[in-house]
């Protein structure tokens, strides 16, 4: 695993799961943000907590966009806080914000997360489709 990442996988309340992203997001930290997100199989939205972001290129958000497709798959929603405003601009212009859900702190984003209909609504029908 690369030593320019650390994550870590929690559960926040029921059917959310948090990742704290210490570190760099690029194709090198693939692994590591996978398999944190490997984790978080069972909840119905995943809140990604980028307060430690170091640096995120583009092969990063290509990574984002593979999670998004995952998630999406899976039916869960994507969530994420601690942004700078330089990268909040970039996922504005690569559109990332209309899918993965902007928030400005992590009770803000779990409580969003908790009660959203349309991921609980997804969850359940993604559990109904056959070979999942």
């Amino acid at each position: 695993m690369d030593d320019s990442i650390r994550m870590n996988m929690r559960s926040a309340v029921d059917g959310v799961a948090v990742i704290d992203i210490d570190g760099d997001v690029t194709p090198a930290t693939e692994d590591a943000l996978l398999e944190a997100y490997a984790k978080c199989d069972q909840a119905r939205a995943v809140v990604l907590n980028f307060g430690r972001l170091s640096y995120m290129n583009s092969g990063g958000i290509g990574l984002l966009v593979t999670m998004l497709v995952r998630a999406q798959r899976h039916g869960q929603t994507l969530h994420a806080y601690g942004l700078s405003d330089h990268y909040r601009h970039i996922f504005e212009l690569t559109r990332l914000d209309e899918t993965i859900r902007l928030h400005d702190s992590e009770p803000d984003a779990i409580a969003v997360a908790a009660h959203d209909p349309v991921a609980a609504a997804d969850a359940t029908a993604a559990r109904r489709l056959p070979g999942r």
